[in-house]
């Protein structure tokens, strides 16, 4: 399928960016936190609230039955994009962290013992390091760290040398939030089931930027959130194989995800049911599936080629500039992210300073800690790039560095 990439067209789908921040025009460069929503995703869920509004799972009443139908047709637009092969084994969660935090608590808790290691790298994000240093804690397990390359990559030899029969979890970032580096997840999935061990990957950055297929990658579990692709906040997704996860015991109790209950003990509904206690996410949820079918009209090729357009133009204009220093792999082999800092500035100082010319972007650690310690660096301010951006975007956010350089009295 042939899918044309019109930006003016796509950006009128997002009200939001119509406006002025700082009386500039709005250049939101912030997506890799927190993507904006189009009107498409918006109204689906107004929709829902003004015409269907009920539970789900529950009733026989005629609403009740229309929210059942648009919240398990949305797992199944998720089974689809993802290319799992069973609608069980989508998990409707509160988003990426709480993914990661089933996997760490139930199938961590279940197979992991004294003396077993826990594979992750520096890149991480918190969510993808700290549930796997509680679980080493929980079960006097070891943590080992892939080491990375001098541009924040990981070396196949590297991986091989790290991962052994003492492993029994890999947990990866399939796209790092801060160096926008994109790790082979098939591969190192390979290594990991060489050696016996399961893999679980984080894939908030990934999800929003490229196709997805999980029976290709082989991954054991694979998590995202729908607020970083156009989607709503509060709802993510946990892909786990089904014979994992029929194995796993639930690791939140109550309401849908039980079976029966008698006064001493309680047996669990059959997947996904068991993983999704209490009333699940309905609207989010229909809101997440009208986000992929966003994304799928346009079309994740183009979509690749929009992005990497754009953050190649961005990355030169930037080294251009003398002072900037870009962190990670080079132009050609990172996601749409570049994460820098102005030499005796202060990221926090740089992000305020380009938002009075309103520019968006990120400073600070972004949750990234460990990866802000190999960088020896306490903070850093990043640009991210999605659909609605435009060169326009990017020579903005060029013109505020250099007014925020010479405001710190630099020299061009």
């Amino acid at each position: 399928m042939t899918h044309t990439f019109n930006v003016t067209e796509i950006i009128k789908d997002f009200p939001i960016l119509d406006q002025q921040v700082n009386g500039k025009r709005l250049a939101y460069l912030d997506s890799t936190a927190t993507s904006q929503t189009p009107v498409q995703v918006i109204d689906v869920m107004a929709d829902y609230y003004k015409r269907y509004n009920s539970n789900v799972h529950r009733g026989v009443h005629t609403l009740g039955s229309l929210a059942t139908d648009g919240y398990e047709n949305a797992r199944e637009t998720v089974r689809r994009f993802i290319n799992a092969k069973y609608f069980e084994e989508v998990i409707f969660t509160r988003g990426t962290t709480a993914s990661i935090n089933i996997v760490a608590h139930s199938y961590g808790d279940a197979n992991v013992s004294e003396g077993d290691e826990i594979v992750v790298t520096e890149m991480e994000h918190h969510a993808n390091i700290v549930p796997w240093q509680q679980l080493a804690k929980r079960k006097n397990a070891s943590l080992k760290f892939i080491p990375m390359t001098d541009d924040g990559e990981l070396a196949i030899e590297d991986i091989k040398a790290t991962i052994n029969d003492k492993t029994k979890i890999v947990a990866i970032a399939h796209v790092s939030n801060v160096l926008g580096t994109i790790n082979d997840v098939k591969t190192i999935a390979e290594i990991a089931h060489e050696h016996g061990a399961i893999i679980s990957v984080d894939g908030a950055q990934a999800a929003p930027h490229m196709a997805l297929d999980m029976q290709d990658l082989d991954v054991d579990f694979y998590s995202f959130s729908g607020h970083k692709m156009l989607g709503p906040t509060g709802i993510g997704v946990l892909f786990g194989k089904r014979a994992l996860l029929k194995k796993m015991e639930p690791t939140e109790f109550g309401g849908d995800m039980i079976d029966f209950v008698s006064k001493y003990d309680a047996s669990w509904a059959d997947l996904p049911t068991k993983f999704e206690a209490g009333t699940p996410l309905i609207a989010q949820a229909i809101g997440l599936a009208e986000a992929i079918r966003y994304l799928q009209n346009i079309g994740f090729e183009a979509i690749h080629e929009h992005e990497t357009t754009l953050t190649q133009y961005a990355y030169d204009k930037m080294s251009e500039i003398e002072g900037i220093e870009i962190y990670g792999p080079a132009k050609d082999k990172r996601a749409g992210v570049i994460t820098f800092n102005m030499i005796d500035v202060h990221a926090h100082d740089v992000a305020t300073a380009v938002d009075t010319e309103g520019v968006a972007v990120r400073a600070g650690h972004h949750c990234a800690q460990p990866l802000m310690k190999w960088l020896n660096q306490s903070s850093t301010a990043r640009a991210s790039f999605y659909i609605y951006n435009t060169q326009e975007d990017i020579d903005q956010f060029i013109e505020a560095l250099k007014q925020t350089k010479e405001f710190f009295s630099y020299e061009f």
